[in-house]
């Protein structure tokens, strides 16, 4: 039972987990406010709240996917290869600075967002429905890379 608690806690909260250690990790290459950004960019203080909020339900849409008997071994791939690049598009756009890299990952990586999103409709319609917030954020993010690396 206690593995079983671990389980659900580890789904619900990995995402989040790992957001906030690369959030440490990146805190000292933010260049945010120094970059020309387009139009519609959000204030950098921001970024942190939306981002827990939209780890906080992928981690919920995966354990409620987990919760429910479904066991979807390509699912299961792509949910945690998504979050890798998550994860490293930090690393490449703050640390390495590698900001035309990061307009074509960005676009790879949300691809993969959507494919893992039809799988999730596919098999468990709610964990999709969940997942649109960062789907969204994602196009959003999109165009903010693009924009700032025209306009720097």
């Amino acid at each position: 039972m206690q593995n079983n608690f671990i389980k659900k806690i580890f789904y619900l909260f990995f995402p989040l987990l790992c957001g906030s250690i690369i959030g440490l990790i990146i805190g000292n290459f933010i260049d945010y406010p120094e970059l020309v950004k387009p139009p519609l960019s959000p204030p950098g203080w921001l970024f942190p709240i939306i981002w827990s909020i939209l780890y906080l339900l992928m981690g919920i849409s995966y354990y409620l996917y987990k919760e429910n008997g479904k066991d979807n071994k390509k699912i299961n791939i792509i949910y945690y290869i998504q979050l890798c690049l998550n994860l490293l598009w930090s690393v490449f756009f703050f640390i390495l600075k590698w900001r035309l890299f990061t307009v074509y990952y960005t676009i790879i990586f949300t691809l993969i967002v959507i494919w893992l999103l039809i799988l999730f409709y596919k098999n468990y319609k709610l964990s999709c429905y969940l997942n649109i917030p960062y789907l969204i954020w994602l196009l959003f993010a999109t165009y903010l890379t693009i924009g700032v690396f025209i306009l720097n």
